[in-house]
């Protein structure tokens, strides 16, 4: 019987490699069927039959499992084998298609997840306002030439997002051009901070000069760094618009963007299920694979969805239950009420990857088992605040000090950016470098969140740590309150020899350093324009300013005793010349000017005098 049933499995699996297809229907009569016609479908059913118990035995075996294993009941080996191979060899390649296709295409978000995000960012009674600021706000590039290396920001609120990310654009685009070469090219290029610097060119023509090319690429490098940052450098999870699936793949820049507004006519984010309905996800454990994917729907992030999508993405790379875990309170929405703002949370996250809501370095211990989060690791980019200059907060040094010497900063409303052309800037010299020794030994006995005060016990333990040996007197003196305030022990360190671990420099020249800072402010301000020069128009700003830190302890005893050009007293009324060259090194600005920045500025350089040129630098 096994034998009759072989030959006719192999008879009709013989017929069906040689059946052909009917032609197309002709009409709509029916035909009656042959009895050998008739005979032959029959076979080719149980030839069909056979094949699906075979591939459903072959389904429970591993793909790495010899094609001689699956051998399903009845049938021969020879044509076992066929089967066998057959339906394994097609798994592995479904399998393969399916995969390729979830990564390129995303999944959606469940609806619990997308509630807990909507409510995670924006709370249960958020505004029309607030929703319509971070649902207008792309990442896109300035169109005026002296800006062109910046972000753009139309709405208020999203700052936050594209201060952080124009920190690393900054970072590639000075600092690694190499990197923005497509082609893999090894000739050397010159980076813009070497143009700046050994050129005669001005910011205007150099970055004008940048390539939309170029400047895309330093886009998508920083935002897949930070994705990965967010992720422990081990993923990113990236959110994309459903309505978008392939409508851009393949076609050129411009019309990819029109294609994107026009998809997000009528499209608006107010709740988790409008979150739910409108996103994808796709999540890549390879950095490479995430730069493409982030290189193929950039139009998508340059529309009015891109800023509040990133965020997302962001948040997501981390994972939700991580978020609400580095946060000191996470009832709070991450978007501020009532003007939408980002939170320092938000800002953290983005330049150090964990969204922890402070600024110092470490944990504080808060008493009672009780700790509130930091900074807990170096950074790429660094973050400065106006609220530190009014006593708000204490900025630690990781943010203070990054790896680049790029810097966040924060006012009471608004993010913008300062950076340098010259790592050098941050290197330290002996003045500041004892300075930073003993301020850190203070700061890790400073438990006011930042207040500047320590108490008796703590200012001993910094003593010991510092190496600074301060005469009983001076330490009964400090003490007698009951606690240390660091202004009190600076000045006290001031008037302190060397030798006694102090900070005293009868030549007056320790502390001295001259560099020049860019203040970049994405938000559109008037600026005189036009072809006269002196019609106002709307656009983002980028000041240089000269920055002197001077040799003296306090700005105003520096200008004090420094000689103008020409003058023939020295610095305290001497003839050295050593010593008048050396100053004439700082020579006297020609006015000291203020703004809010300036006071930022000495958080990090707190002996900082800066001058410029036109209207003040404005961080609002």
């Amino acid at each position: 019987m096994e034998d009759h049933m072989e030959d006719d499995l192999q008879k009709a699996l013989r017929m069906s490699m040689q059946y052909e297809p009917p032609e197309a229907k002709r009409s709509k009569t029916p035909v009656e069927e042959s009895p050998e016609v008739k005979n032959r479908r029959e076979l080719m059913a149980a030839a069909a039959e056979k094949r699906m118990m075979a591939a459903t035995a072959s389904a429970s075996v591993s793909v790495s499992t010899a094609p001689s294993a699956v051998v399903s009941s009845g049938v021969g080996s020879s044509v076992g084998k066929s089967v066998g191979s057959e339906s394994s060899e097609m798994k592995v390649e479904e399998s393969v298609v399916v995969m390729k296709e979830e990564e390129r295409s995303g999944e959606e978000l469940a609806v619990e997840k997308a509630n807990q995000l909507f409510s995670m960012v924006f709370g249960n009674g958020v505004s029309k306002g607030i929703l319509a600021q971070w649902s207008n706000q792309g990442i896109r590039f300035s169109p005026d030439e002296e800006t062109s290396m910046g972000l753009v920001q139309h709405e208020g609120g999203p700052c936050g997002v594209l201060a952080a990310i124009q920190a690393f654009v900054l970072k590639y685009l000075l600092f690694f051009p190499q990197e923005l070469v497509k082609d893999g090219s090894k000739t050397p290029i010159i980076s813009v901070s070497k143009r700046l610097q050994e050129t005669q060119d001005s910011a205007t023509n150099v970055f004008g000069s940048l390539t939309e090319e170029t400047k895309s690429r330093a886009l998508v490098k920083s935002m897949g760094e930070i994705l990965f940052l967010c992720g422990n450098n081990n993923s990113a999870t990236i959110a994309s618009l459903r309505v978008l699936d392939h409508e851009i793949e393949g076609k050129d820049e411009s019309s990819k963007d029109e294609i994107v507004a026009r998809s997000l006519d009528g499209l608006s984010i107010e709740s988790g299920d409008d979150l739910q309905k409108a996103l994808k996800v796709s999540t890549f454990t390879s950095l490479s694979s995430a730069m493409e994917k982030l290189e193929e729907i950039i139009p998508i992030f340059r529309s009015r969805m891109g800023a509040l999508l990133f965020l997302l993405s962001a948040l997501l790379s981390r994972g939700l239950e991580a978020v609400q875990a580095d946060r000191d309170d996470p009832t709070q929405p991450l978007v501020t009420a009532p003007f939408g703002h980002a939170s320092q949370e938000i800002v953290n996250l983005l330049l150090s990857g964990m969204a922890v809501a402070n600024v110092f370095d470490g944990k504080m211990d808060l008493g009672g088992g009780m700790f509130v989060k930091g900074i807990l690791t170096p950074v790429e980019v660094g973050f400065l605040t106006l609220l530190e200059s009014l006593n708000f907060c204490k900025v630690g040094q990781s943010l203070k000090s990054p790896k680049w010497p790029i810097w966040v900063i924060g006012s009471e409303s608004h993010y913008t950016v300062l950076f340098a052309l010259d790592p050098r800037v941050q290197d330290e010299n002996e003045f500041e470098s004892r300075e930073t020794m003993i301020r850190r030994a203070f700061d890790a006995q400073d438990q006011s969140g930042g207040g500047g005060f320590i108490s008796v016990e703590g200012f001993h333990q910094v003593l010991k740590d510092a190496n600074v040996n301060l005469p009983a007197d001076k330490v009964n003196h400090l003490c007698s309150s009951g606690f240390i305030v660091w202004s009190e022990f600076w000045q006290v360190l001031l008037d302190l020899d060397k030798n006694l671990g102090g900070l005293k420099d009868s030549t007056g020249l320790m502390g001295k350093k001259v560099f020049d800072l860019y203040h970049f402010n994405g938000i559109a301000k008037s600026v005189l324009g036009g072809s006269g020069g002196e019609t106002p128009v709307q656009r983002p700003r980028l000041t240089k300013l000269r920055v002197c830190v001077p040799p003296r302890w306090t700005p105003e005893e520096f200008m004090a005793n420094v000689s103008l050009p020409g003058s023939s007293s020295g610095a305290g009324g001497g003839d050295s010349s050593g010593t008048q060259d050396a100053m004439s090194e700082v020579s006297k600005p020609e006015r000291a000017q203020h703004a809010p920045l300036v006071d930022c500025i000495r958080t990090r350089w707190a002996r900082a005098v800066c001058n410029w040129e036109g209207d003040p630098p404005s961080i609002v």
